[in-house]
């Protein structure tokens, strides 16, 4: 399933690699694919706001007007999803009683058992 997810990213992405400069046009059809890469496996709405932040960081300057552009596209996806996921690591907290509960979550075979 991540294989999926990452192989979906990489041909959304892949449409960047080959432009010398990009113009907003590109970054939006882009962040589309990104967009429908996403939407079959997360909340419609933390896409959506997803899309939004990438594509309003992508669309300035300092993107557009880079020298590798897809490389900064790249960054700016990378730094919002570990914003999304939470940014900091937290310790797993243990029961003074056993049984400690632990919720596993994920996708649908994403091998959680």
């Amino acid at each position: 399933m991540f294989q999926s997810l990452v192989d979906k990213m990489s041909q959304a992405f892949s449409k960047f690699r080959n432009k010398g400069k990009l113009t907003e046009a590109d970054v939006k059809a882009g962040m589309r694919e990104v967009k429908l890469a996403l939407e079959a496996d997360v909340n419609f709405k933390v896409v959506k706001d997803f899309v939004a932040k990438v594509t309003e960081r992508a669309v300035g300057s300092e993107v557009l007007e880079s020298l590798v552009p897809s490389q900064q596209i790249v960054k700016i996806v990378n730094e919002e999803l570990i914003a999304l996921m939470g940014g900091t690591n937290s310790k797993l907290e243990v029961a003074s009683k056993p049984p400690t509960v632990i919720l596993m979550c994920g996708l649908q075979g994403s091998g959680k058992t």
